[in-house]
């Protein structure tokens, strides 16, 4: 089959490589029909995740048509079409039986990597690593999908492929992003990044009692949908973030900020943002982590700080004298999308969102080389780009 595959920094190809198998009773197989990159695809193709071999199989967003199935994956029958989260979760564990599927203690085969980066290993993740369990990913024809009764969600007739393949990733995401911010309705959120996630997590504010939502960015496509989706927009290389979001909030800081950016932060003018860039390309650290430092300073006393852009390893000069003496709350997470699926689909079936609008480019799987450079550096107006096997 063909399949996106990853061979160094910046060399992503499409390549024949083996159809997947049934190894275990839980698992199927799909027919990919649809697939995206997303914005953590970027640090692989950035050489900033460790662990990925030459030829691992990358993507974690997809959806498709079950055409084999194994003897304890009951629950489907070939021909049903699927979205498949992107965390792989076996149910039955302590975290899994609490909905916390994303810390799945039995899916990652290769747990003591992860142990040795992080303390604990989470869930297994497909195409993203082999210190998350080196599953192949979605961005290909075919995808063998472990703990099949545990992950995939059937989708209802009516529905496109557009309209659900996010919920295997960004929906989920975003809107976790803005349930962690404990709105009760009537509250300012600020969002950093207006990429895919960035915008889910607008709209999720919206949905969830924001009153105002001000997001940061710079690229003129993605701040353009972020105030179609109802947002104030402030561009970070035009204006102090800082002192913007003190005048928009009469001087108390934002109820809540959503870091939605990660460990590659765009440099600012500011010392920190430059001194990071030095250090990662000095291999003196790992993660970029400017707008977390940001959107610290910018958010109100006894406030939430919602982080759901990647982070990877040890970040340096984190304000936290400034988050324990003004009280702030910090929530964060893989997510664990199993938990949001059943919600979100209501949503969707409901009207209530159209998670399509943030599509930007449609292609084939041989055009993803290209467009993961496109994507990368915002070419085109890209913001987000779907692959038809």
């Amino acid at each position: 089959m063909k399949a996106l595959t990853f061979h160094g920094k910046g060399d992503i190809r499409c390549e024949q490589v083996p159809d997947p198998q049934i190894q275990h009773a839980r698992d199927a197989i799909i027919k990919v029909t649809a697939c995206a990159i997303c914005g953590s695809d970027v640090h692989i193709y950035d050489g900033v995740i460790p662990s990925m071999e030459h030829g691992d199989v990358l993507g974690h967003e997809t959806m498709g048509e079950v055409v084999e199935v194994g003897s304890g994956a009951s629950n489907l029958k070939v021909g049903d079409r699927v979205v498949v989260p992107f965390t792989i979760s076996c149910g039955e564990c302590f975290f899994c039986r609490r909905g916390f599927y994303s810390g799945c203690e039995r899916s990652n085969p290769n747990h003591k990597m992860a142990e040795e980066m992080w303390g604990y290993s989470p869930a297994g993740l497909f195409g993203y690593s082999h210190m998350l369990g080196g599953y192949s990913g979605g961005q290909a024809e075919y995808l063998r999908v472990p703990y099949a009764d545990v992950g995939p969600i059937k989708v209802p007739d009516g529905l496109t492929d557009e309209q659900v393949l996010f919920l295997s990733d960004i929906f989920p995401t975003g809107y976790m992003a803005a349930e962690f911010c404990e709105l009760k309705g009537g509250e300012t959120v600020a969002v950093w990044g207006c990429g895919p996630v960035g915008q889910m997590a607008i709209r999720s504010a919206f949905l969830l009692g924001a009153e105002r939502v001000i997001a940061i960015d710079t690229v003129p496509e993605r701040l353009a949908l972020a105030r179609a989706g109802g947002a104030e927009t402030l561009d970070f290389l035009g204006e102090d973030i800082y002192e913007r979001i003190r005048d928009m909030t009469n001087g108390r800081g934002a109820d809540a900020c959503i870091d939605a950016v990660g460990t590659e932060a765009d440099a600012s003018s500011s010392l920190y943002a430059r001194i990071d860039r030095i250090k990662v390309a000095a291999f003196m650290g790992t993660d970029r982590p400017h707008v977390l430092r940001q959107a610290i300073q910018c958010c109100r006393n006894f406030g939430v700080v919602s982080i759901v852009g990647v982070y990877g390893g040890f970040l340096d000069k984190i304000p936290m004298g400034s988050a324990i003496n003004r009280g702030l709350t910090f929530r964060m997470a893989q997510t664990p999308v199993q938990r949001y699926l059943p919600i979100l689909l209501e949503r969707i079936q409901n009207g209530d969102i159209d998670p399509s609008f943030v599509i930007t480019h449609r292609a084939g799987l041989e055009d993803g080389p290209d467009l993961y450079a496109q994507f990368r550096d915002k070419k085109d107006g890209c913001i987000k780009v779907v692959l038809k096997p």
